[in-house]
């Protein structure tokens, strides 16, 4: 079975422990994303599956398993996502997310068996489900400071240019936060 990963944030630059037979390719499903999810473990405002919100580009590669359970437990290690939330990872054939059609579609039209991407909720203010508005997401990451601060802003200016969200757009007029170098390349290492 040849199972490819689906990502969109830091999964592109720092995927391990995943383990990828391929790198990374533009044209994966346009899926609706925005940086609406505060990080439990890391200081980034993170980009998240978010109903509504702008659809935008992902990028896809292939998985070193052919196995779908192996794939489904390489990605919940590396999202540090518990046995308990198992609808945290998605996976088609055989999810139940809202996003799970648009995946199994795409999948389906270019030959691919299995895909497995992050189905982590928007958070905000330790609440799972909820997406900070424009206000919010501005005074947090303005308040950010010191090696929080640095990772902060590494996160968003490091992410694709082309996901282009309309808090990224806010964030680059107010904060001049614009994209990295390496974030304007077409093809990820």
């Amino acid at each position: 079975m040849k199972i490819a990963v689906v990502a969109w944030g830091s999964l592109l630059w720092k995927p391990a422990p995943l383990h990828l037979a391929s790198g990374w390719h533009p044209g994966g499903p346009l899926l609706a994303l925005e940086f609406c999810r505060v990080s439990e473990d890391t200081p980034e405002l993170a980009l998240a599956l978010c109903p509504g919100a702008r659809l935008c580009p992902t990028y896809w590669a292939w998985l070193d398993t052919g196995d779908l359970e192996a794939a489904r437990a390489m990605l919940r290690a590396r999202e540090k996502i518990t046995p308990e939330r198992p609808e945290w990872v998605g996976t088609v054939p055989a999810a139940h997310h809202a996003d799970a059609a648009t995946i199994d579609a795409w999948r389906r039209a270019r030959g691919i068996d299995a895909a497995v991407w992050t189905a982590l909720p928007p958070r905000f203010r330790g609440q799972d489900g909820r997406v900070p508005d424009a206000h919010e997401v501005l005074q947090w990451l303005a308040t950010r400071s010191g090696d929080e601060g640095a990772a902060a802003q590494h996160y968003i200016r490091r992410t694709p240019a082309h996901i282009d969200t309309g808090y990224r757009r806010l964030i680059e007029a107010r904060l001049g936060w614009r994209p990295l170098r390496e974030a304007h390349v077409t093809r990820m290492p």
